[in-house]
């Protein structure tokens, strides 16, 4: 990294939890289908151990001890089969586009911050926004108490610009108010000793002040 320029990626949707739960989430769906499935249809899941001989055999037993019903049962599983299915593929899409991922650029030898992050695809798939150096005001972090604090809280870093705003380095869009950009993805898994360590330094790059509350003072 040069000593002028800083550039921390973000993950946005393509975190390891993400991952994890959009995995949860279809091979519980596809479960849940087969079952209501298999209810519907009178057959067995149990494939492991079926041989070509004496298969309608080893179905009518499987039917016969089979212990849900169609109606209502099987058509509840098939409903939340499909509701989880397609949720989860709607979570892997997001992963495969990498909503949110991107990274914020500091470039002080040209005066001015970028921020970009991949959209939806279409128009918005890019979303590049410039800064004028200039119109740093500061760095804040801002701390969300969860239903258990400390432990399931957020931590949010903004960056917080003053006046004129330019999505492309040659436009120009004035703002007559304060505002202040997210720098890190909500429920972003830092911790306040990392948010207080990136927080500094990058006010410290900035040389902005940095208003930040220790979690313990809520």
């Amino acid at each position: 990294m040069q000593k002028d320029i800083r550039r921390y990626s973000i993950s946005g949707a393509r975190r390891l939890s993400n991952f994890w739960w959009t995995s949860i989430l279809f091979l519980g769906s596809s479960g849940f289908l087969l079952t209501g499935l298999a209810c519907y249809f009178q057959k067995s899941l149990l494939i492991l151990g079926l041989r070509p001989s004496g298969l309608e055999s080893q179905a009518s037993l499987a039917a016969s001890a089979l212990p849900l019903q169609f109606f209502p049962q099987g058509l509840v599983m098939i409903f939340y089969g499909f509701l989880g299915f397609f949720l989860s593929l709607y979570l892997g899409l997001t992963l495969f586009w990498g909503l949110g991922s991107g990274f914020n650029e500091f470039n002080k030898r040209e005066a001015y911050v970028r921020i970009f992050r991949w959209g939806f695809p279409g128009q918005t798939r890019r979303i590049n926004f410039y800064y004028p150096w200039e119109d740093i005001l500061g760095i804040r972090v801002e701390f969300q108490k969860g239903f258990v604090p400390l432990r399931n809280s957020q931590y949010t870093l903004f960056l917080q610009i003053r006046g004129n705003v330019k999505r492309t380095k040659g436009d120009l869009d004035g703002y007559p108010k304060t505002y202040q950009i997210p720098l890190t993805h909500i429920g972003e898994p830092l911790t306040f000793e990392e948010m207080e360590k990136q927080a500094s330094a990058l006010a410290k790059f900035l040389q902005v002040s940095l208003n930040m509350q220790h979690p313990e003072s809520y």
